[in-house]
This record gives C-alpha cells, sequence and structure tokens, in this order.
C-alpha cells in the first residue's frame, strides 16, 4: 500500500521543511516550444541519459510533432515532487528527475504542470494531460481509465532514532515497544493487524503511540518515548537523509520486504488513447532499470530500495 491511498497522504514537517532547502539539482519545468526535440543526452542524477531514436521513432505522430509529453504532478509530495525553493514554480524530486530521464531517452520533454491529486486521472480523461506521474498506486479501479507503466515498489516503513540504539530491523522486532505513528492512516491498521503475530512469537504486543501528525510521532522518537516511528517507506527514506542533515534519524532496511511492508507498485499514468506513449515509456523506463539510472534517481532520495527490476504494465494487484 502506498502514499497515495487517500488515508495515508501525508509528509512529515521535516520533509516539507527540507524540501526547500536540500540540495537537488533541477530543471526548468515549463513546456517548449512547438516541435522542439529534447537535446542528444541530458544529465539526472549523475548519470547521462542518452536518446534511443527507435523509441523516438515508436511515438505518437501527435507527441513527435509537439516534442512534448505533458505531465501532470500533485505538488508536494516528498521525495516524488517538490517545489525546489517555495513560492517558486521550478520542480525536484523523484518523479520529476524520473520524467526528466524518460524525456532523454525518448527524445522529447516531460512538461510537468501542478495539478490536484484527484484531478490527475479525469484530466488525462478529459485529454489536457498524456501522462500522470505521481506516487499514483497502479489499482484495478485506475486501471479501468488509464494504463499504468509501474516504476516502484512501496509500502510502510520504519523510521528510527540515529544508529538504532533499539536494534530494530524488523515488525517483528516491534513487539513490547512504544511504537509512534499517525492516527487514522494505513500504518496505524499495519501495527494493529501484527499484534496477533507478537502474540504468535509469544511476545508482548506493540505499544502503539498515536499522534495527530507523523511529525508529533518524529518528535517522540527524537525524544527516546518511542523506539520507531512507522509511516511510508518513501517518507522514512526521505526524513532519513535529509533531517539534520541525515543526523536525527536512520530507516530501517528489512530485506524481506525491501519497498515497504505491504508494498504495492506506483505507475505513470498514460492515457488508453496513447498505446504507443505507454509502449514507448516502458522500454525507455526498462532502459534506465538495466543501466542502473532508476535506481540512482530513488537513490538520490533515500529510497534505492523502491526501484523496481523489470518495467511492468498493470502489475497493481488490488
Amino acid at each position: 500500500m502506498h502514499a497515495r491511498t487517500r488515508s495515508v497522504r501525508f509528509l512529515s514537517a521535516a520533509a516539507v521543511a527540507l524540501a526547500g532547502s536540500a540540495a537537488l539539482s533541477a530543471c526548468g519545468n515549463s513546456a517548449p516550444a512547438p516541435g522542439t526535440a529534447a537535446p542528444a543526452f541530458s544529465e539526472v542524477a549523475g548519470v547521462q541519459v542518452r536518446k534511443d531514436a527507435g523509441l523516438y521513432d515508436s511515438l505518437p505522430d501527435a507527441v513527435r510533432s509537439s516534442g512534448t509529453v505533458r505531465v501532470a504532478t500533485d505538488v508536494p509530495y516528498a521525495p516524488f515532487e517538490m517545489f525546489v525553493k517555495e513560492g517558486e514554480s521550478r520542480l525536484t524530486g523523484l518523479d520529476y528527475d524520473l520524467g526528466q530521464a524518460l524525456g532523454a531517452k525518448l527524445g522529447v520533454k516531460f512538461a510537468f504542470t501542478p495539478q490536484k491529486f484527484d484531478g490527475l486521472i479525469p484530466a488525462i480523461q478529459a485529454g489536457k494531460y498524456d501522462v500522470a506521474i505521481s506516487a499514483i498506486t497502479d489499482t484495478k479501479e485506475r486501471r479501468q481509465v488509464v494504463d499504468f507503466v509501474d516504476y516502484s515498489q512501496s509500502g510502510s516503513g520504519l523510521l528510527v532514532a540515529e544508529g538504532n540504539p533499539a536494534g530494530i530491523t524488523t515488525l517483528d522486532d516491534l513487539c513490547g515497544h512504544p511504537v509512534g505513528v499517525q492516527a487514522a492512516t494505513n500504518q496505524a491498521d499495519l501495527l494493529k493487524a501484527h499484534q496477533a503475530r507478537c502474540t504468535e512469537l509469544g511476545r508482548k504486543p506493540v505499544d502503539v503511540q498515536t499522534f495527530p501528525k507523523d511529525s508529533d510521532a518524529q518528535l517522540a522518537l527524537r525524544a527516546g518515548k518511542v523506539v520507531a516511528d512507522v509511516l511510508t517507506k518513501p517518507a522514512a527514506g526521505w526524513t532519513a537523509k535529509t533531517a539534520e542533515d541525515g543526523k536525527a534519524f536512520d530507516s530501517v532496511e528489512d530485506p524481506a520486504a525491501q519497498g515497504g511492508y505491504q508494498a504495492s507498485p506506483n505507475g505513470i499514468a498514460v492515457s488508453k488513447k496513447l498505446p504507443q506513449l505507454t509502449d514507448a515509456i516502458q522500454k525507455a523506463l526498462q532502459q534506465l532499470i538495466d543501466d542502473g539510472t532508476l535506481t540512482r534517481i530513488c537513490d538520490k532520495y533515500g529510497v534505492a530500495s523502491i526501484a523496481v527490476k523489470e518495467a511492468t504494465k498493470n502489475a497493481g494487484a488490488q
């Protein structure tokens, strides 16, 4: 499950505060003039991404003639999409960088425009945008009206104090300990469901401490009142990377749940009227996976483990 299921659509105060000040490279996000092609290569997350002429030739005529893929995104939602500076329109973030890499590979511009999350897919259906890249969970309901090219797997993660003093390595290690979580989230439900597992292990239940906001749970973690904060895996990775320059928290990496607990695929939503574009994006993404670019982009934002190993289409199980 992922943050773009509405009950868990939140991000930490630390992530909000640091989104503008983090040292992240970003390009302008204005659309190019019609007919203007992207350069032969672009540098994204320290990687030079080069145009694939064959993929460019496979794009829909309208995309090639305009030189632009129109992208809708919901900003801010760290670490996926953020404004470079508060009050400015320039964008940065994992999804934005991925869009720039895909554009470089396909030889066109991916022009991002902010749009409210619940309006992303309707705007594609209305023909206002070609795609939406905004940490969208690939679900059966959404697949009825758009196609997805899946690029990450993410679920719930564990944030612990720097150095992980309590030695938390898995969900099972939370049994018998006070643990922070934002109220009324999928993460709170995850802890509730895990109590039976603690009983099976012969351990005390998790002492679940709920907070109105995840930032409150982080304060409790800083104060040593809880041993961990359960939040989305991307938010955990980003907070660990950015809070106090990475010196406040660590993100737990459980080998058995690399994308997070109860992870589900997140995808690029593409108009069903543009099957050629879906195919081209899928092939371009696979090249970015094969050469390590996708992992580099995810790692830049502290969440290398959510990168998929294969560019799948409509792979969500929900």
